[in-house]
């Protein structure tokens, strides 16, 4: 009997413990979710004012 008890509460632990990383998981990935939809925000007023930027990829490097 001693031996069940300790296995609940070795599992009653670990759900614990996954539990607090799954919510920690939730608000990480709502928070990474809120930058994406303002990059993307931000990008799209950036792409509407067709503001003539240089993108630095396709500028030539200066020894050209």
């Amino acid at each position: 009997m001693e031996k069940l008890e300790e296995q609940i509460a070795h599992l009653t632990r670990t759900t614990d413990e996954l539990s607090d990383i799954v919510a920690r998981q939730e608000t990480e990935i709502a928070m990474l979710t809120r930058r994406v939809q303002l990059l993307l925000e931000r990008e799209a007023e950036r792409e509407a004012t067709n503001s003539p930027q240089v993108v630095l990829g396709d500028e030539r490097p200066p020894h050209w």
